[in-house]
């Protein structure tokens, strides 16, 4: 045991091979965010989702205080699982992390349906020949004077910044091409992991200064990735976009979010506008700067106008309908010239999150899933490694087959295998586990009645702003046009799954289009084109927010839209 003089301890993490030194009482979650490692924690700390669980030799458990040792393996007492953020430090002690599959990169997707338009971005550059400098314009006013002609050297970047994870692309501002393209997670997750904790977190000057340099630091690091591999200078980076929704853009450019933790939750900065990018610490041209576009509404934001630019949903004709799922599920519906727009706490099962055997969608997780006729399972894991857990694509999936196979009936229950007429392998899959009902999906990965719940939550939040929406414009699922599915992780989906969900309804059925990240494409056509900023800035003012937070029915509705 450490000495009580020592008010320090070394945390050495394994198999990634980082030490830390902490102050004793430290938690071992603490010393993993210090280190720069991801654990995952959906349930804000409170220690019940069990997702940050490591592993603990015997010399090392003498060097701790937990009130949450998970087990020990087997009959053995030479090592043993304990919640990292339940447990504290009080000694030097060794700290072996989850496998590869679960602590390391995820899947993110950079594509997304690119709108086309004119070639005329803010940034321009012109040569004189007389001087032999090139001026460096923002619209009129100018930036900077360069020697020689650098007139082929004019880049912008697009930063798509999601809760979860960052994408980056580097644009060629003289033909309009995309060069290369980055990602990442945000890393601020390190820190809290959904957008209400962030800002709790942020509400403190010093919450607020971390996210912000965190973000900052990530965006450096993935800005210097695209230069570097497309033998780019970073000095000839000149204007950046940055798309996401209202917190994210209030914590990328260092404003305090608090208000949006409150009703009527008014955001502290509306977009539309220009801010320095070096004010930022930001590591492109010293002129450089920062496009926010417009945002819609304190949980309608950026990412959701860049989708409506994306997807052309305020020109199309007929009625249609734009869903981003995520943990947030934001959606526009637009009718004969009219947008409204709402969003809802879907909470993180979509992203895997809160489920048993859930993960974020990397190597091994389940992120298909097929029942056929006779009852025989297809399951297909990302890279068709061995299965692992199960990602938010895989959840629905397996949710859905078995409502649609009925394994679950319309309620979320399971159904009684000895009082049901199911094909003899759906049957064989349910059993007991810990005295309560389950479906083995696969071999040691388990789907609960509690993921079950966890699923119908979610949905049932995604389809009660939908329900809201249609009853706001006076129509029937039925006389929807379009339905478009914005956002990496919708982009996994499958229609059947949400239909057999019944997250969209049937009806929506041979109407449904995956649109991919248009929050990333759609900020590309404000980097690119100065009229769409004006453009987008008038249509947001004319946006009707449903707030359904107050709505005298919100919980009825949200009641009837659990079942399947």
């Amino acid at each position: 045991m450490t000495s009580e003089k020592n008010v320090m301890a070394i945390v050495s993490f394994y198999p990634d091979r980082r030490s830390i030194e902490v102050p004793i009482g430290a938690t071992i979650l603490q010393a993993a965010q210090k280190a720069g490692i991801v654990l995952e924690t959906p349930c804000n700390c409170v220690g019940i989702c069990s997702k940050c669980a490591v592993r603990l030799d015997v010399d090392s458990l003498r060097n701790i205080s937990t009130t949450a040792p998970l087990s020990s393996e087997g009959a053995s007492t030479d090592h043993a699982w304990v919640l990292s953020c339940q447990t504290e430090v009080l000694g030097d002690i060794a700290v072996e992390l989850p496998g590869p599959e679960q602590s390391g990169t995820i899947r993110i997707l950079s594509y997304g349906l690119m709108r086309v338009v004119d070639l005329d971005p803010c940034i321009k550059k012109t040569y004189s020949e007389e001087k032999g400098k090139t001026s460096v314009f923002a619209l009129d006013r100018l930036l900077a004077e360069e020697p020689g002609d650098t007139r082929t050297t004019n880049f912008g970047v697009v930063v798509d910044i999601g809760t979860t994870t960052m994408v980056a692309s580097l644009v060629d501002l003289s033909n309009g091409q995309e060069i290369a393209t980055a990602s990442s997670l945000n890393p601020q997750s390190l820190h809290a992991q959904d957008v209400l904790s962030r800002i709790h977190f942020a509400a403190e000057e010093a919450g607020l200064k971390i996210m912000h340099s965190v973000l900052v630091e990530e965006i450096n690091r993935l800005t210097g990735e695209l230069a570097r591999a497309s033998d780019v200078a970073t000095d000839s980076i000149y204007e950046m976009v940055f798309s996401g929704n209202t917190c994210m853009l209030h914590l990328a450019t260092g404003n305090n979010p608090s208000s949006l933790g409150k009703f009527p939750y008014i955001p502290l900065i509306s977009g539309g506008n220009h801010v320095s990018a070096n004010r930022q610490g930001l590591n492109i041209a010293n002129s450089g700067q920062i496009y926010l576009p417009p945002i819609i509404a304190g949980f309608v934001g950026a990412d959701i106008t860049s989708g409506i630019l994306a997807t052309r949903l305020h020109q199309r004709t007929g009625t249609t309908l734009l869903v981003d799922i995520g943990t947030n599920g934001e959606m526009v519906l637009a009718r004969n010239g009219r947008l409204c727009a709402t969003s809802t706490a879907a909470g993180p099962a979509f992203e895997g999150m809160n489920i048993s055997c859930g993960m974020r969608a990397g190597r091994g997780a389940i992120e298909a899933f097929d029942v056929a006729e006779d009852g025989t399972i297809a399951v297909k894991t990302i890279e068709s490694a061995k299965a692992v857990g199960i990602c938010g694509s895989g959840l629905l999936d397996i949710v859905g087959e078995l409502v649609d196979h009925g394994v679950i009936a319309g309620n979320g229950r399971f159904v009684d295998p000895q009082k049901s007429d199911l094909p003899v392998p759906l049957e064989t899959r349910l059993i007991k586990h810990e005295g309560k009902a389950a479906f083995q999906v696969a071999e040691n990965i388990l789907l609960s009645q509690k993921d079950v719940r966890q699923v119908q939550l979610a949905k049932g939040a995604v389809r009660t702003g939908i329900e809201f929406l249609l009853k706001d414009a006076g129509i029937e699922a039925g006389e929807v046009d379009r339905i478009l599915i914005a956002g990496s992780f919708g982009y996994h989906l499958q229609e059947k799954s949400l239909l057999n969900l019944g997250l969209l309804p049937k009806v929506f059925a041979g109407k449904i289009d995956f649109v991919g990240n248009t929050s990333k494409s759609g900020g590309q056509a404000f980097l690119l084109n100065l009229g769409v900023r004006d453009e987008m800035a008038a249509l947001v003012k004319k946006i009707f927010v449903i707030e359904l937070v107050g709505i005298p029915d919100f919980d009825k509705v949200f009641v009837r839209c659990l079942g399947f």
